[in-house]
């Protein structure tokens, strides 16, 4: 079983009300990092994406709160290319003196982790517009992923 598998089975939620408390918690937490680490980073670029990222994990948040109000959101049927970047990369610790790569590494482990939370919460209920909300969620999450495996690619792989 998966370490998140794990971490979320530890929870005790009793209702789809608390599963959704605690994914709003957790795209407050993402926005949260982005902005601070935006603010940190020197590299404009990777300022414009932490930027955006930000942003987005907001308007995820969004989303879950319109689900709290009974709203539906469904996944495409769009295919999202994993480019598995950050399966073959050490996990690296976010830190005042990261460099490009490592914050790059970093983000691309948070959104790594974001699409399985969502992919196991979609697993987890029997509700199917929770199921068809985390499904969306976790396409969201693996969008940044591929975002971030491109820019590394770009960035960071073709100038070795």
């Amino acid at each position: 079983m998966s370490e998140i598998n794990s971490k979320i089975k530890s929870i005790p939620f009793k209702n789809v009300s608390d599963i959704l408390d605690f994914a709003i918690k957790s795209e407050e937490n993402a926005n949260r990092f982005y902005s601070e680490w935006a603010k940190k980073v020197e590299k404009k670029s990777l300022k414009t994406v932490f930027e955006e990222l930000a942003e987005e994990e907001l308007g995820h948040k969004d989303f879950l709160l319109r689900i709290q109000k009974g709203e539906t959101l469904n996944p495409t049927n769009e295919e999202i290319a994993d480019l598995k970047i950050s399966d073959y990369m050490v996990e690296v610790k976010a830190s005042v003196d990261m460099d490009y790569q490592d914050a790059l590494t970093v983000a691309m482990h948070r959104e790594k982790m974001a699409f399985k939370l969502y992919s196991n919460l979609s697993e987890m209920t029997a509700d199917e517009n929770l199921k068809s909300t985390f499904k969306m969620l976790a396409q969201q999450e693996a969008k940044h992923k591929l975002r971030l495996e491109l820019i590394y690619d770009d960035d960071i792989l073709r100038e070795n």
